[in-house]
Order: structure tokens, then sequence, then C-alpha cells
């Protein structure tokens, strides 16, 4: 099979896919390698296709189609906190549709999270614990952005006021 081909049946597993899907499986199914798989998506994304990364694979995914209303929280915590904010905004039924960090030098630096239950969160906080790396929040001392999908704006009202009573948002 050509290139172009196998980047077809890419975008059309993930666009089939009620969940993310990994590398690891595409290239499976494909029989290549996951960095053949890693370098399609890449070409894919440069092509204008909209795949985001996850913890648990690619997926395309329009929050605006699946939420009435999406909206942005700035907060503050320390990493041993973060089980705890994240459930706090999955235990009300929202997507936790990113991390995002102002870097002195990036600038802007967004994670893709697209975190939806615990199930998810303990996935995430799993990974970057196995992984031993840093959360980005710890890159600013605990401040960051979250993008939420929610039903409306009501929805998005009972998270944020979830959220400033654990003490996770930044106050004024």
């Amino acid at each position: 099979m050509n290139a172009n081909k196998r980047r077809e049946m890419i975008l059309e597993a993930i666009n089939q896919a009620d969940a993310a899907v990994s590398a690891s499986l595409l290239a499976g199914r494909l029989g290549v390698s996951r960095q053949v798989i890693v370098g399609d998506i890449a070409l894919l994304r440069a092509q204008g296709h909209e795949i985001m990364a996850t913890a648990r694979g690619y997926m395309v995914q329009d929050f605006n189609k699946l939420s009435q209303y999406v909206g942005k929280i700035a907060c503050c915590h320390d990493a041993d906190s973060t089980m705890a904010e994240l459930h706090t905004i999955v235990d009300l039924n929202a997507t936790v549709v990113n991390v995002i960090v102002e870097h002195e030098v990036y600038g802007e630096i967004t994670g893709q999270l697209n975190i939806k239950n615990r199930d998810d969160v303990d996935i995430f906080i799993g990974r970057v614990k196995s992984a031993e790396v840093r959360l980005l929040s710890e890159l600013k001392l605990g401040v960051h952005l979250h993008t939420i999908a929610c039903r409306d704006i009501r929805h998005f009202e009972q998270v944020c006021e979830a959220l400033d009573t654990a003490g996770f948002l930044v106050q004024d």
C-alpha cells in the first residue's frame, strides 16, 4: 500500500472511532511501525487535518459540536492537587479539553487532554508518574488555564463554582 492510501486509512480509522486510537493499534492494522504512523499523523496535521493527540491516542474532535458552551478557567494549585482538580471537573460531567501555560520563551504552550471521566484522570496521572515528567502547570508555579467543554453556560458556571469552593481558581 502506498503512503497516501495509508494516510487515508488512518484518517478514516480516527474519524470513525468513538475513542482515541493509539499509534500502536494503527501500526498493527496497517502493517507498519509506530514511528511511521507518528510521521503520517504529522504530515496529515501539516495538511490541515485537525488531529488531536491525547494520552490514549489520536482523535478528531470538535468540542463545539459536543457541547453548547466552551470556556476557559484560570487555576492555581500544586502538582499534588491535580487529581482533585480534574476530579472536580469531570464529576460534574464536563470535559477538560486542554491545559495552557504562558512560557517566557515559547509564549503559550497547550497540552491536549480530552479528559472526560475519572478513568481518563487516572490514566493521565498514571502516565505523568510513570514517565516521571513535570506537569505544564509546574512551569508557572501552578498557574495554568483549562479549556472546559460544558452543556451550557450555567453548567460552566457550576464547574467554576465547584473549583472556586475547592480553592483551585486564581483569585482576583
